[in-house]
This record gives structure tokens, C-alpha cells and sequence, in this order.
């Protein structure tokens, strides 16, 4: 096995006696204090992240917006720059590839920001869906991204950055933070307000302590990061998305735009869209004693009916969540089915998601 990829930050997260573990093939810190406690700090207060891991591709050149609106279902073109667009990036099955954030900078460049774990196979996708006179630059070695996310996220970065606060949500815009060249976004993945700011490997020590160095910030693992993501709906891929499952059946159809000319895995898409999709991801609590995990069986009167993608306690609602994929019949909310936990079928109800919406001032 080959040794796992370190973040510029490696050092100042063992120093902090973070429990490290492996990510997409980097040594990752899963927690510091604790899940439930980072997890609440970040939705009341202010939570630091180290998301180095994620890969960064820059798409430049005359065809660069023509190929990526091909290479991704929403519609890119409508972007502006400075604007950020999700969506997921499909096979021609309608599969899930990946599903990614898309930075328009100028009219003609691009920043896709894609998940750790696909970095080789999203490289090679899309080098292999681009014309030659596109230039695919992978500078996913060599940046480092940080995410400040909780409710005090603008007023801590405000204090080193007076135009933070005017950067409005999936916006992102050059700045100098405390001296360094960075690319800030008003994006994240927790439900929360926040930022991502992109820097050199250089730049992520210094910028990190300047952050820590604030009573109101703590550092978040991956661990809180995943629960935070599950409550507010946010996909993970692997678990809620794969290359067998497509947009429509996540309930992203939001980002599946049919009035564009094309896209890789449009007409799959189409077609499931005109017949209605197989199964559904409903979101559900368990009202029976257990903890829903991926990959366990959703059943109906003994028969199987799908699987649970993703579950766990949700520390902000005090119960077991689970979001799973079942047949079509029992996506309504208030149906009602069983989740088979070892031995024994656990009573599970469909609930509205997301858990979780951040209070709106």
C-alpha cells in the first residue's frame, strides 16, 4: 500500500492530538475534542476545517466552458464570474461520476473542485471529455483549502478581511488574507454559513494559526463534518452517490438541466425522468432502538424494499437518521417501513429533508 498523503497541516493537527485515520488515501483528522462536541460548535459557534484532500482541476481555454457544459449536468453557461455552480458530473448511463463545485473565474477558466477519493478517475474523465484545446491543469498538490463554517464564520473572517461579509453564497472572488494570495468562496458543507478559502501548501500554516488563534474557532474533523453534512442533506459520495445511481433517483433533480442542448448521460436521464425512477432517496428516523448504517436493508413485511445510504445520531435533533433508497411506493413522507439491524428489523418512519435549516436572521 502505498504511504498515505500528508496535508501542509499535518504537523499542527498531530500537535493537537487529533485522531488521524485515511481518507481517499490522505491521513486525515477524523476528530480533536470529540464528534458531538465539535459537530455543536460549529452550529453555534465557529468551526475550522483542513479539506486539503479535495482535488482542485483548472480548465482553461476557448472550449473550456463548451466541454464542461458537456461534462456536467446543471448548466454552467449561465454563470457568471465569481459565480460557483454544484452538480454532479454522469456517465452515459446517468451515473454518478462525481458530483463537484464548479468555480467560473473569467469566461474562459475554470476551477472544478472534486472529491479526494475520485481524484484519479475525475482526472482522467476529464481529460478524456475534453478537446484537445482545452488545458486540464491538476494543481490538486501544492493547495491547501480551509473552511471557517458556524454562525460567527463572516464575523471571524471579517475581522482580517472587511469584504468577506459582502460576498454573497456560491460567490467566490481573489483575495489577500493576511498577506497571502487566496481564492475566497461563500460555500461549504455543513449547513451553516461559511467560507473556503483556497491557498498555496505555503500559505495553510500561517493562515490556520491566524484562525485558531480566535477564542471563538475550533477545529472540526471529518467526523462532525460528516454528521453536519447528513443533517443539512448534503450528499457524500460513495454513500448517497456512485456510478450506479443518477441525479434523479438522489433528488437532485434540481441540477439536471434537460434544456441545455447536451450533456453526457442526458438521454439515460431523460428517459428515467419520462418513466420515473426506480427508487427514491427519502430521508427517515428510526422510532425503534437502533443506529441505521450504510449498506443495511430497508424491508416492508419481510420483503426488501432498498438500503440505507447514509445514517447516524444527528447531535443537533437528538435522534437516529438514516437517508436511504427505496422503491417509490414508500417514499411519501409518513410511510413507514423497517431497517434490518443485525438480527432484528428496526421500525423506521420517511421524514421531510433536510433534517436540519440553519435559523435565517
Amino acid at each position: 500500500m502505498p504511504p498515505l498523503q500528508q496535508t501542509a497541516l499535518h504537523d499542527r493537527h498531530v500537535r493537537a492530538k487529533a485522531r488521524m485515520v485515511e481518507f481517499g488515501g490522505w491521513s486525515m483528522p477524523v476528530q480533536y475534542a470529540g464528534i458531538l462536541e465539535e459537530h455543536r460548535h460549529v452550529r453555534s459557534a465557529c468551526g475550522l476545517f483542513d479539506l486539503s484532500h479535495m482535488g482542485e482541476f483548472y480548465l482553461s481555454g476557448s472550449t473550456a466552458t463548451g466541454d464542461l457544459q458537456l461534462l456536467v449536468t446543471n448548466d454552467v453557461a449561465r454563470a457568471q464570474p465569481g459565480q460557483c455552480v454544484y452538480s454532479p458530473m454522469c456517465n452515459e448511463r446517468g451515473g454518478v461520476v462525481d458530483d463537484l463545485v464548479a468555480y467560473r473565474l473569467e469566461s474562459d477558466r475554470w476551477l472544478l473542485v472534486v472529491n479526494a477519493s475520485n481524484h484519479d478517475k475525475d482526472l482522467a474523465w476529464v481529460r478524456a471529455h475534453t478537446s484537445p484545446t482545452t488545458v486540464v491543469d491538476d494543481q490538486s498538490f501544492g493547495t491547501s483549502l480551509l473552511a471557517l463554517q458556524g454562525p460567527f464564520a463572516a464575523t471571524v473572517l471579517g475581522d482580517h478581511l472587511e469584504e468577506a461579509s459582502q460576498l454573497k453564497a456560491f460567490r467566490c472572488s481573489q483575495a489577500r488574507l493576511a498577506g497571502h494570495d487566496v481564492l475566497l468562496s461563500r460555500t461549504g458543507y455543513t449547513g451553516e454559513d461559511g467560507f473556503e478559502i483556497y491557498c498555496t501548501d505555503a500559505a495553510a500554516g500561517p493562515l490556520w494559526d491566524l484562525f485558531m488563534a480566535d477564542p471563538r474557532v475550533k477545529p472540526i474533523g471529518l467526523g462532525a463534518r460528516d454528521t453536519l453534512r447528513f443533517e443539512a442533506r448534503l450528499l457524500l459520495y460513495g454513500n448517497d452517490l456512485d456510478e450506479e445511481t443518477t441525479p434523479l433517483e438522489a433528488g437532485l433533480d434540481w441540477t439536471v438541466k434537460f434544456d441545455k442542448p447536451d450533456f453526457i448521460g442526458r438521454a439515460a436521464l431523460l428517459a428515467q425522468r419520462d418513466s420515473g425512477p426506480p427508487r427514491k432517496l427519502v430521508g427517515f428516523k428510526m422510532t425503534g432502538r437502533g443506529v441505521a448504517r450504510h449498506g443495511y436493508a430497508i424491508v416492508a413485511g419481510n420483503a426488501p424494499i432498498g438500503h440505507v445510504a447514509s445514517g447516524t445520531f444527528s447531535p443537533t435533533l437528538e435522534q437516529n437518521l438514516g437517508l436511504g433508497f427505496v422503491q417509490p411506493a414508500f417514499a411519501a413522507e409518513g410511510s413507514r417501513f423497517a431497517v434490518q439491524i443485525r438480527a432484528q428489523q428496526v421500525e423506521a418512519e420517511v421524514v421531510k429533508t433536510p433534517f436540519y435549516r440553519r435559523p435565517r436572521p
